[in-house]
């Protein structure tokens, strides 16, 4: 019988998304790009001879963009092999050292060992894994009460400026509380290894399986989630040669981060914002809506029904527990290359008895739905076939 070690020792620790640093080309036309369009507040830029790096914020969103200043960057060796994507998913962890040993005791490499940096508002301890495929693992365990200064793991920087609070623009307000979830897509037979490694490395749980296909393409998913922590990854494979994971994998050059999603409590508000801001997302048709309708507990109202239609915003519900909804909507590519999009999800809360809960997990209609609606973006750009 074959047992997660993971599990066992990592089970009591916790571990939650703690940021995204993306790998880019140019570090401050991004950094633009998150104020401007997601409205995200400015916290830092950091040089060292090789790495230009922009850190901000939006809530408990943190985001790192970083472009290379010379070819031995590397971020210009990332870029080299793929497109513009996320380079490093990072955890906040409780326990680093007991972390990294259970990574490395089930076969990880280490990229950093564990170090230790004495700051003025805490301790921060720090170490890094290579993950999946060419994805980076950082993970930080921080004593103080402030916000995880991550520019700390940052190396051998020239210059660290931080912006001051009355450039920030104020429209992060209310938009987004953590990170949700981060999608990992792999090659097709690489879904069983990749849960495994997840397993047995940082000791994540499986908790839900789909099985999508359409009359034209399919996948197959695996919802992964740490039991001690927030952190959900679902992974992706391709279950036929023209399916939408397939194409990421192709342009992509190999596996990645395909989306993240952005958790909010007003997902009606923030994505109208977001479209105001020129945001764009992907198109959900009207006989989506015609058919939620139909669907076994449907308890929206009219009013809350038009503005979510209009939104064209995914619903999900179970139908023993109708109230305890998932809202997602989900970007166009945010670069060039059709491989990387975010998503905005809201998980509305409810009551159990006497206590409130967020749902968990996935809506199975809504991975459908997701799918269907890359599907025809696939057919605009003519690689469905």
């Amino acid at each position: 019988m074959w047992v997660c070690l993971g599990c066992i020792l990592v089970g009591k620790l916790t571990m939650d998304i703690q940021h995204i640093h993306f790998y880019v080309d140019h570090a401050g036309e991004w950094r633009e790009w998150l104020i401007e369009r997601l409205g995200f507040l400015p916290v830092a830029t950091a040089r060292s001879r090789e790495t230009w790096t922009e850190i901000v914020r939006c809530g408990g969103v943190w985001i790192a963009v970083s472009s290379a200043r010379t070819r031995s960057s590397p971020v210009a060796r990332y870029l080299d092999r793929h497109p513009p994507g996320v380079a490093d998913l990072a955890f906040s962890v409780s326990n680093v050292t007991a972390t990294m040993n259970q990574a490395i005791a089930a076969g990880a490499t280490v990229l950093q060992p564990v170090v230790a940096e004495d700051l003025l508002n805490g301790t921060l301890r720090w170490g890094a894994i290579a993950g999946w495929s060419d994805l980076r693992h950082t993970l930080l365990e921080w004593s103080g009460q402030a916000a995880v200064p991550l520019w700390a793991t940052l190396p051998n920087l020239e210059t660290l400026d931080f912006w001051e609070p009355g450039a920030m623009s104020p429209h992060c307000a209310g938009f987004f509380e953590q990170i949700d979830h981060a999608v990992l897509n792999v090659a097709a037979g690489d879904l069983e290894p990749a849960t495994v490694w997840y397993e047995q490395v940082l000791g994540l749980r499986r908790q839900q399986g789909f099985t999508i296909q359409t009359e034209r393409s399919g996948l197959c998913s695996r919802v992964l989630g740490h039991p001690g922590g927030t952190v959900q990854l679902p992974i992706n494979e391709p279950a036929s040669p023209n399916s939408q994971i397939q194409e990421f994998l192709d342009i992509n050059q190999g596996a990645g981060i395909q989306h993240v999603a952005l958790r909010t409590r007003d997902a009606l508000g923030a994505i109208a914002q977001l479209r105001q801001r020129g945001v764009e997302f992907l198109d959900v048709p009207p006989e989506y809506y015609a058919q939620l309708r139909q669907r076994e507990g449907f308890s929206l109202s009219e009013e809350a029904w038009r503005a979510i239609a209009q939104q064209q915003i995914l619903v999900d519900w179970a139908a023993h527990e109708p109230n305890a909804m998932l809202l997602q909507a989900f970007t166009q590519p945010i670069f060039p290359q059709p491989t990387f999009f975010l998503e905005v999800i809201e998980r509305r809360a409810y009551w159990a008895g006497q206590q409130q809960r967020l749902p968990d997990g996935f809506g199975e209609g809504n991975f459908q739905a997701l799918f269907r609606a890359m599907e025809r973006e696939q057919q605009k750009r003519g690689s469905l076939g």
